[in-house]
């Protein structure tokens, strides 16, 4: 990709962030319609979730699929495919005549969003070469989550109360359109140096493990625990985990490297997303469903309560970036578990939703805790690697995160199941084991980032690269052996 000028680099990142933008927003705003879309379409709580998950398991089983394909052929190239999947899938949605038909188009748009985020990312580190800068960049990336996290709430009750839910997701429809034609004006193409083979067998090993989990945690509290749909759904989980590590590691081009988690960084900062987003996901269902079905609030009401995390996650976010760009990972990462727990902790020990002041001391420490986990997830994931494996490495920590928020929703769902529709004492008898997990969540976060932050772990990211460009060399002699 040629040299840009800084100016140009900077609307790159301006356009990219759009891109963000919209898909953040649409799981914020969603979280806020979920009690009405209970009451419109007569959903259950297990129908909730799969309006989340539904979009949150093909977009995570298909963003490693989408960073290999944009650097085969054409970053900008499949960033606009996705563009226009995405908002064709908006309309759609806001067209929905039932739960079921919401679901299936909820994928439609996860299949445009696969070819959004990660490609995005890629787009931004080939950009941002230098690596104080592309932190920064990585930073205002991340506070656009802040941003659509302060802003969705409130624009989502505003509309959920005067047009309907149905209009929330019409607003991906200026913004994508937008994006498309500055996309096409401003962004140059960049491909990776050689191309990947396509893995068809290694796609769908990952989509079957991600389905049968999913939907193994969301049916098991209707079905059983012990139930044959369960333990079905647990057999084919762990068959298709193991043969896919089995699979991939026989693959001179695989869809997932497994040599990417030989660095102790890279793996943490997966791990790190997925327990960081599965507690954003569990936090974001578990509140909208508190506010709104238990205190009787409306939309629009539940959504100013929120905002207390929602603004410090906007603040947090690019101040996380910035450290990571002068400090490293650790200091943010350390924060963030920390925060994390102690808002896990303040509503499972000692029930924050019995007085407001708790319960939006509880809002703030979290906001602070995802407004710091976030920079560091994705700057530890990409540096390090070779840049023609960006579009990939980028893609693997995107899929964390849906992985995480997939798993939150399912997890804290099945574990709300039974207390969604009691008063307040039988919801936050609920709800104290959710908090719990959400505990474990930010501990996991504070350990993970100790342990793989340090000069042991800094070593075997370097091994790790060193095996990646051996690796490469060898494709590349090959290749140049079977043209001659």
């Amino acid at each position: 990709m040629p040299e840009l000028s800084h100016r140009r680099r900077l609307l790159v990142l301006a356009i990219c962030c759009m891109s963000l933008l919209i898909v953040s927003l649409d799981n914020t705003i969603l979280n806020v319609a979920l009690p009405t879309l209970q009451k419109d379409l007569h959903a259950s709580v297990s129908g909730l979730q799969w309006t989340i998950d539904a979009y949150t398991i093909v977009l995570a089983a298909l963003l490693m699929l989408a960073g290999s394909t944009a650097d085969r052929l054409g970053r900008r190239r499949v960033f606009q495919t996705g563009l226009v999947v995405f908002t064709l899938g908006s309309g759609l949605c806001s067209l929905a005549p039932s739960l079921e038909w919401l679901v299936v188009f909820r994928m439609v748009q996860a299949i445009g969003g696969s070819m959004l985020n990660p490609v995005a990312m890629s787009i931004i580190t080939n950009t941002f070469t230098e690596p104080r800068e592309r932190a920064r960049a990585i930073g205002v990336w991340g506070g656009v989550v802040g941003v659509s996290m302060a802003a969705g709430p409130i624009i989502g009750g505003l509309l959920v109360e005067t047009v309907g839910w149905r209009s929330i997701f019409w607003l991906n429809l200026p913004i994508g359109l937008a994006a498309l034609v500055l996309t096409f004006l401003f962004v140059p193409e960049s491909k990776a140096p050689r191309a990947r083979r396509v893995d068809p067998v290694g796609q769908l090993l990952v989509i079957t493990l991600l389905g049968s989990l999913t939907y193994g945690i969301i049916e098991s509290p209707a079905a059983g625990w012990g139930s044959p749909l369960t333990v079905g759904c647990t057999v084919v989980a762990v068959a298709s985990l193991l043969g896919l590590l089995a699979y991939e590691r026989r693959r001179t081009e695989p869809l997932i490297d497994v040599r990417f988690f030989h660095s102790a960084p890279f793996s943490g900062a997966t791990v790190i997303a997925v327990c960081g987003f599965a507690s954003l996901g569990g936090f974001l269902f578990v509140n909208t469903l508190y506010l709104q079905n238990v205190r009787g609030m409306s939309a629009l009401e539940a959504g100013v309560y929120m905002l207390p995390m929602a603004v410090m996650t906007l603040v947090f976010a690019p101040l996380s970036g910035r450290l990571v760009g002068t400090r490293g990972p650790r200091p943010s990462l350390l924060a963030a578990g920390v925060f994390i727990v102690a808002s896990g902790v303040l509503f499972a020990g000692f029930s924050a939703e019995s007085t407001n002041a708790l319960l939006f001391t509880g809002y703030v420490l979290f906001g602070i805790g995802f407004g710091l986990v976030n920079a560091p997830i994705t700057n530890t994931a990409v540096s390090g690697m070779p840049r023609s494996q960006a579009g990939v490495a980028a893609a693997v920590a995107s899929t964390s995160r849906q992985v995480g928020s997939s798993l939150g929703v399912a997890v804290i769902g099945a574990v709300l199941a039974g207390g969604v529709n009691g008063g307040v004492d039988s919801f936050t008898a609920a709800g104290r084991p959710a908090w719990w997990i959400i505990t474990g969540c930010g501990a996991a976060v504070l350990l993970l980032g100790a342990v793989t932050t340090g000069r042991w772990a800094q070593g075997t990211a370097r091994h790790t690269a060193a095996l990646l460009d051996d690796a490469a060399d060898v494709r590349n002699q090959q290749s140049a052996s079977a043209g001659a």
